[in-house]
């Protein structure tokens, strides 16, 4: 009856405070309050709680000592989760447990989780670190009831640096200065992108001042666990690059290479007007020409006349009248031939316009690529932390069909999409540029009220399928314009992708 009260609380809870849009707050959806509560002859007899995270959306990973009494006394002892946003608290089950390693794993039903990435590259001494969890001292001091601990809350985070790595009783461990407390056992400890880099187990002692470092189970450790346990977990090794850094050195690219393109079209230009030069002579020496051909054309007609009707005239003296009358006709006809040639000679503007026609150099002109293509990633123009980076099959048509069943709408000379899975956590904001063949996967890590609302806007969206129709593009692109306004300025992350023609596998 105490449990079912204790847990009943769960379900009365509001929720959570917002996190903030940055990594680790996105990385804080996945962590949650673990509680025990020991009960014996319906009396609640001990009480204690730490921390965990999520490895699947159904499974949480924490320290071996956190439910060291439910594997002790399973008939006596719940295993509660606390998400950090939500509704409800869930009852767990311990699925497997190393305590050499002091780290189990727990299974849950009724909520879903964001599943934490954990980082495999390498993390210099000195690297900043951050500390994810429910610090017991905090509750102490802000706690005002039992109720307070199942009350779905944000963890705290506590920032701090890498200091060494050691071995503590046979066990690979991370050693560093983020602060934690009892309570914060079982929680992730993190890099600044929100990646795994170990589990907090334990801290030193400060005593007579000296400094105390927290201890953490290291990441290789924690993925040899949930191997043995048969638990997939996704990992990475790309690092850690900051936002605001990764968007100052692309403004340097792009300004580096808005140089060079400027540069090229200058000589481009400079190029192209001494060809059009080149040309224009060459045009305008072949109109010259064909100017000087009218008149020697006519000269010679004329000369031919005066030939003729002079041959008449001596004809007609000497008695011969039929050759003298044909010959002066023929003198007539090259006379009018010769007045001909010389009205109808091209002028000078008449020149001038033939010879800028013949000078002109078409521009080039190519169509946009439509059709099944593959796109890679292009990882110098991405920022990626925890999404999986393999080559994205897309269909596309020219009026923003993309893979016959969703309706891109017009975004500059690009075209955009939001899309707001159902069994994700992520908002990706798709772009697909036709000139330059790109595809940009911007994806938003929200919280559960930003994400409630974004799915409810969704859900209003009428039109699912591709559609030409004018007032139906019209009212999409109202529909995206109101789901862009449930995002932050900015995304965690942004995936970019060159496209080349190919036949796509199965749509994504």
């Amino acid at each position: 009856m105490v449990i079912r009260l204790i847990l009943a609380f769960a379900l009365l809870i509001g929720l959570g405070a917002p996190a903030r849009a940055d990594d680790i707050a996105a990385s804080s959806r996945g962590v949650v309050r673990i509680v025990t509560i020991a009960v014996i002859d319906d009396e609640v007899v001990d009480f204690s709680h730490g921390s965990g995270f999520a490895v699947a959306p159904n499974r949480i990973v924490t320290n071996a000592h956190v439910v060291e009494a439910a594997a002790r006394y399973p008939g006596n002892v719940i295993i509660g989760v606390v998400p950090s946003e939500g509704a409800r608290a869930v009852q767990g089950r311990l699925i497997a447990l190393d305590p050499d390693r002091d780290l189990a794993l727990i299974e849950f039903d009724g909520v879903r989780l964001s599943p934490l990435v954990l980082f495999t590259g390498p993390m210099g001494e000195g690297e900043a670190v951050v500390a994810l969890g429910y610090p017991g001292n905090v509750d102490l001091a802000t706690a005002r009831s039992a109720r307070d601990f199942i009350t779905p809350l944000s963890p705290v985070r506590s920032q701090g640096v890498l200091s060494g790595q050691r071995s503590l009783v046979g066990t690979n461990v991370l050693l560093h200065t983020a602060s934690i407390a009892r309570g914060n056992s079982g929680g992730p400890l993190l890099d600044r992108c929100g990646r795994v880099l170990g589990v907090n187990s334990a801290l030193t002692r400060g005593e007579e001042g000296d400094s105390s470092f927290g201890i953490a189970v290291t990441e290789a450790e924690l993925a040899a666990f949930l191997r043995e346990a048969k638990q997939p977990v996704r990992t990475i090794g790309v690092p850690c690059v900051g936002a605001e850094e990764l968007l100052e050195q692309q403004r340097e690219a792009e300004d580096l290479a808005a140089a060079r393109t400027a540069d090229a079209a200058r000589a481009a230009e400079q190029q192209s007007a001494a060809e059009r030069a080149r040309r224009l002579d060459l045009a305008r020496a072949e109109q010259q020409s064909v100017r000087e051909n009218f008149i020697a054309a006519a000269a010679l007609a004329l000369a031919l006349s005066v030939l003729s009707l002079g041959g008449a005239g001596l004809l007609a003296n000497r008695g011969r009248k039929g050759p003298a009358i044909a010959l002066a006709v023929l003198g007539g006809l090259l006379m009018i031939t010769a007045i001909l040639a010389f009205l109808l000679r091209p002028g000078t503007q008449a020149l001038a316009e033939a010879a800028r026609d013949g000078a002109a150099v078409p521009p080039a002109t190519r169509a946009a690529q439509t059709g099944p293509m593959t796109c890679t990633i292009l990882t110098e123009r991405s920022r990626i932390t925890v999404s999986e980076t393999q080559d994205v099959p897309i269909d596309w048509r020219g009026d923003g069909c993309m893979n016959g069943t969703t309706q891109y709408t017009p975004a500059g000379q690009a075209w955009e999409r939001v899309l707001v899975p159902s069994t994700e956590t992520t908002v990706s904001v798709m772009r697909y540029d036709p000139a330059s063949m790109t595809l940009t996967d911007s994806r938003y890590y929200l919280p559960g009220a930003r994400l409630a609302e974004a799915r409810r806007l969704r859900d209003g969206v009428t039109q699912k399928a591709c559609s030409t129709d004018r007032a139906t593009l019209d009212q999409l692109a109202r529909d995206q314009a109101a789901l862009r306004q449930t995002l932050p300025a900015r995304p965690n992350e942004w995936l970019t992708y060159r496209c080349t023609p190919g036949t796509a596998a199965k749509p994504r």
